[in-house]
């Protein structure tokens, strides 16, 4: 197996990557799935052509932050920023509407049952 040789250059400062921002849009929770609208373009900040190459299929925020070893809050601002200039797209998960409408549990172990006897 082969190593990747150590990067020894200084990393960026997070404020640098931000331009200065701390505080995020709540718009972009752990899971909400971003999607890119357009490719990289030529002159833009390397983060952002990064989350539009990673986004080309729906991507968890969490899964981002992961990929680009940035915290949450780093990759919130980056996305913000993405969302104003139109390039991504945010699909938010869908909340069960009520306990009343989620399958009976008796349902639930049958299927189970019926599962674990394949």
């Amino acid at each position: 197996m082969m190593r990747k040789p150590v990067d020894t250059g200084d990393p960026d400062r997070l404020y640098t990557v931000t331009g200065g921002r701390s505080r995020a849009d709540e718009s972009f929770d752990l899971v909400t799935l971003i999607v890119s609208e357009s490719g990289p373009v030529p002159g833009m900040q390397s983060e952002h052509a990064r989350i539009l190459e990673l986004c080309r299929h729906p991507t968890a925020v969490v899964e981002i932050a992961a990929e680009l070893m940035l915290p949450v809050m780093v990759v919130r601002i980056l996305l913000g920023d993405l969302q104003d200039t139109g390039r991504i797209t945010a699909r938010h998960p869908r909340a069960a509407r009520s306990v009343a409408s989620l399958p009976d549990s008796a349902l639930l172990q049958e299927v189970l049952h019926g599962l674990r006897n394949l």
